[in-house]
């Protein structure tokens, strides 16, 4: 009887935080590894090269994370973010493997360091990467090269041979390539600007809402195994597919790759108004951390999908400087001709917030007393008035991050084809992060949802090589 031969025991597509998760823990169970990027060498990682941190639980200080950070209250943030829209199973499974996992990151390169002055509020969440995200990828590639998988770039995989939900081959570049197991951790489609916009639709103004959106990280996530799997396989799928990770970010960003330089982290120390001149939403609603991931969308729904963030010298100092310089004004009224807006409207929604302030003790690293009274849309926090010059005025336009709309999984990271797991073909990161993520976000747990599926997705793809069923559940670690 003739022995099939296959290109390699464990296939990963992709190249970010989890696909090298995926990659490093196959390898580690003894599989031979080939890994496709489908970016050239230089701009390898994805999305994962423009992170920071990773939202970790804790039940007591450890190395870099002060006092505690318990599933309850992590569960409780999550769920408030998302409004429900999440997988309670396999959240917690998620949140319970963040608490463990930096041993194994440490062991393949991975360095922690305290949040910079800057990082507010997360001292006590977020673990930080020591150099970012481009020093996390690095490591992982290096880890990966000396391990013995293979890696190839500008590689993108356009099709898979699939049957009757079993994994045979993925093509690229109109070359077949076959394996035991495969592991999908390919990205979503934010980088698709006609998927984008097929999705958002025309508003009620006539506008295509998603031709002004930026794209905050890789040009290279168009979404083509996404659509391949949902349309022409019919994998499960689920999701909004205009519900993503989506910033307010600097209008002067560039289209791709501006990463978090260009976020703009003003917008709780002053007020948010559209190009009409009014206010549209609470800015003091919660912690910036919880909230930011919010007004990418609320930016996207305003006229023109654009916005403006006012503040006064009173806030200087007190958050994250962005890559560009605010437009400064000695007045309010020349800052509002600078910034092209109805002088006499701005005016009038200035003065309005500026005379509902009720000042407490203001503390923005707390949910203060400070807030309006009798304003609509109300400030619920850190409100005081906007009245010391200079005056500064920063343009937003909706940042995406990644995209929701995924495969559906369950806690082994199989791909399911009619609620059925595929035996031998899984997903890992922007894939499937909708599975937890129905909508909203909260800084870090993208990097919690990669870490966790793409080690669950390279154990099972190495257990499928190997002929054995797959494991349910996180993997383990010793804490």
């Amino acid at each position: 009887m003739k022995t099939e031969a296959f290109d390699t025991d464990v296939l990963i597509i992709g190249g970010g935080n989890a696909a090298l998760c995926a990659a490093l823990m196959a390898r580690e169970a003894g599989s031979r590894v080939l890994l496709l990027e489908s970016a050239p060498r230089a701009w390898r990682g994805g999305n994962s090269s423009h992170t920071r941190n990773l939202r970790c639980m804790h039940d007591a200080p450890q190395d870099v994370l002060v006092e505690a950070y318990p599933e309850e209250e992590y569960w409780q943030d999550l769920l408030k973010v998302t409004g429900g829209i999440t997988n309670e199973h396999l959240a917690r499974m998620v949140i319970r493997a963040s608490s463990t996992c930096r041993s194994w990151m440490r062991k393949h390169g991975v360095h922690f360091q305290p949040p910079l002055s800057g990082a507010l509020h997360v001292a006590r969440t977020n673990a930080f990467f020591m150099g970012g995200g481009k020093a996390l990828v690095n490591a992982y590639f290096r880890s990966a090269e000396k391990l013995g998988v293979e890696i190839r770039y500008e590689s993108p995989v356009d099709r898979l041979d699939i049957e009757n939900g079993q994994f045979q081959a993925a093509w690229s570049k109109g070359q077949r390539i076959t394996a035991k197991s495969c592991v999908l951790a390919a990205g979503g489609f934010e980088s698709n600007r006609e998927w984008l916009r097929e999705a958002w639709g025309q508003n009620e103004r006539g506008e295509w809402p998603a031709d002004n959106f930026i794209i905050r990280g890789t040009a290279f996530n168009k979404g083509v195994l996404l659509k391949h799997m949902l349309e022409e396989h019919q994998a499960d799928g689920l999701g909004d597919p205009t519900q993503a990770h989506m910033v307010a970010i600097d209008a002067r960003a560039p289209l791709y790759d501006g990463g978090i330089c260009t976020r703009i982290d003003c917008v709780s120390l002053g007020v948010v108004v559209n190009r009409e001149a009014q206010r549209f939403y609470d800015e003091g609603e919660d912690f910036w951390p919880k909230r930011y991931a919010i007004w990418g969308r609320l930016v996207a729904q305003q006229p023109g999908q654009i916005a403006y963030s006012i503040i006064d010298s009173k806030a200087i100092g007190r958050f994250m400087p962005p890559v560009f310089p605010g437009i400064k004004a000695d007045t309010l009224p020349e800052l509002a001709e600078k910034l092209g807006l109805d002088g006499e409207r701005f005016m009038q929604t200035l003065n309005a917030y500026n005379g509902s302030c009720k000042v407490g003790q203001f503390d923005h690293t707390a949910l203060d007393d400070c807030h309006t009274e009798h304003l609509a849309p109300a400030k619920t926090h850190w409100a005081r008035p906007i009245d010391t010059g200079p005056f500064y005025g920063y343009a937003l336009r909706p940042g995406i991050t990644f995209t929701y709309l995924g495969l559906k999984v369950d806690d082994t990271a199989a791909v399911r084809f009619g609620d059925q797991p595929s035996p031998n073909l899984f997903v890992a990161g922007e894939m499937m992060a909708g599975n937890v993520l129905g909508k909203g976000y909260t800084a870090g747990v993208g990097m919690s949802i990669g870490t966790a599926f793409g080690r669950i997705a390279g154990r099972n793809a190495a257990r499928a090589a190997a002929g054995q069923p797959a494991v349910r559940g996180a993997v383990k670690d010793e804490a």
